[in-house]
């Protein structure tokens, strides 16, 4: 059974069908990709499998287990997860205590959870500098904290908001290489994503939506060269960089 399977998700605004009978699944262990235009739904659907957005039909289920009504508290201690693209750390504390707020979103054990949280500070490189506060970061340190907030709540899955936006190169492929080492770590992650260089170089497998409906679903050499996509979306078939 795959870990996340979500069968005819939908989300309507009034008159606008956000996400149209959506069905997709996420593997234990894989880096799942989400792309496609401005509009088309990803974020949306994000919203609605963390329990931020109430869906309007279908059916989400997190390690067999049915998610949808919860709320987004319930899904994360769970152990699903979400970031989100605008990142707005606690101006007023320190980054170990921004990360003590999502360790403490999964346990009340004080002890546990700053062990959670050394952890967290480690595993993003952040340890020398967890006493200072995030105003003034460089975006590259801001998007290793949020992903430090994320992981003190010990996910399954980590839902990724456009985690490579604003990053430089050099930041976008140390980003790729921390992705690569915490689903060794036992995290599965989905992430939606615009830069095509980087999902074709961490993701697995990839999900185009358009309109809020899936058009192709498949490896990125397969998703980069199907015409659906490339009307759609990239404009020409993806040849790398």
């Amino acid at each position: 059974m795959a870990l996340l399977q979500v069968t005819g998700l939908t989300r309507r605004f009034g008159g606008l069908v956000a996400v149209n009978r959506l069905d997709f699944a996420v593997e234990s262990g894989e880096i799942v990709g989400m792309i496609g235009p401005n509009g088309a739904g990803k974020t949306t659907v994000f919203s609605l499998l963390s329990g931020f957005l109430r869906l309007d039909s279908g059916r989400v289920v997190f390690d067999g287990a049915p998610l949808v009504g919860l709320s987004p508290h319930e899904i994360c201690s769970r152990g699903m997860v979400r970031t989100f693209q605008n990142l707005k750390p606690f101006p007023r504390l320190t980054i170990r205590e921004n990360v003590m707020i999502g360790a403490l979103a999964r346990t009340a054990d004080r002890k546990l959870a700053e062990r959670y949280v050394a952890e967290a500070l480690k595993r993003m490189g952040l340890t020398d500098m967890a006493d200072r506060m995030p105003s003034g970061l460089p975006i590259g340190h801001l998007k290793m904290l949020e992903m430090a907030k994320a992981l003190a709540t010990q996910p399954r899955l980590l839902l990724l908001d456009e985690p490579y936006a604003g990053l430089t190169p050099s930041e976008g492929a140390h980003f790729g290489e921390v992705l690569q080492r915490i689903r060794k770590e036992g995290v599965t992650i989905c992430l939606i994503e615009h830069v095509m260089r980087f999902v074709m170089a961490v993701c697995d497998r990839i999900v185009v939506l358009h309109h809020g409906e899936k058009i192709a679903e498949g490896n990125p050499s397969a998703v980069a060269s199907d015409p659906a996509v490339i009307k759609a979306y990239l404009g020409k078939a993806y040849v790398g960089s």
